[in-house]
């Protein structure tokens, strides 16, 4: 049990918000990457910090006054702090900054669960409490047939329209060769090269039609 207490979760998969202000850390779960934001701990060392910056400011103002500072320095204190704000952290503010990380990390393992096959954090939704393992190590049964059958589905709906005839049309392409200079005629009634015509001769027998210049109808042998 005293080597248990010595493990430190949430090593990787969490994000520091801390300003100098204060420390505040976000824990993501390694799956679904939801996350969990612990609260806010003010930093005792920047309330002091503050305390004396203040005193400080009113200080220059009074010494402004009485000729011992000019505006100009008062502003270029002001961006000096602005500048090394998160620079340099003292060593009061970087043991207060440990001490709410440890806080934290025991205030977000109230809110995940820890997988003991892959050891990964995840919050309850990513978590199958019947294997009592991770939804990754051990899928819930009822969402993977879910999961299944909706596939089954999005495929049998593709072959479906696959093999629909939706387009009931007759697709050909006809050519008409002029027969008096040989070359395509085009869709008019007479040739767009030679201007010849381009009536069709009706066999009188079967009715049907055929090229001007034959001689005997191509269907049933009628000579013309």
């Amino acid at each position: 049990m005293g080597d248990d207490k010595k493990l430190i979760p949430f090593k990787d998969n969490y994000a520091d918000n801390s300003t100098e202000a204060g420390f505040q850390f976000t824990f993501f779960c390694e799956i679904c990457n939801e996350g969990f934001k612990s609260r806010f701990v003010e930093s005792k060392t920047y309330k002091k910090k503050s305390l004396f910056n203040n005193i400080g400011r009113m200080a220059s103002v009074v010494g402004s006054f009485t000729g011992n500072y000019g505006i100009s320095d008062t502003l270029g204190r002001g961006s000096d702090v602005i500048s090394e704000r998160f620079n340099n952290m003292s060593p009061e503010w970087q043991k207060e900054h440990d001490k709410a990380f440890e806080s934290a990390q025991k205030e977000a393992v109230e809110h995940f669960v820890r997988c003991p096959k892959c050891a990964k954090w995840v919050c309850p939704h990513c978590f199958n409490d019947q294997a009592g393992l991770c939804s990754e190590c051990a899928p819930r049964e009822n969402i993977e047939i879910a999961a299944a059958k909706a596939e089954v589905t999005k495929e049998q709906i593709w072959q479906k329209a696959q093999n629909t005839e939706l387009f009931k049309g007759d697709i050909e392409t006809k050519v008409t060769v002029c027969p008096k200079c040989g070359k395509p005629a085009g869709e008019g009634k007479f040739c767009g090269e030679c201007g010849a015509s381009l009536k069709t001769n009706v066999c009188p027998k079967c009715g049907a039609e055929n090229n001007p210049s034959s001689k005997f109808c191509a269907e049933c042998g009628n000579k013309f």
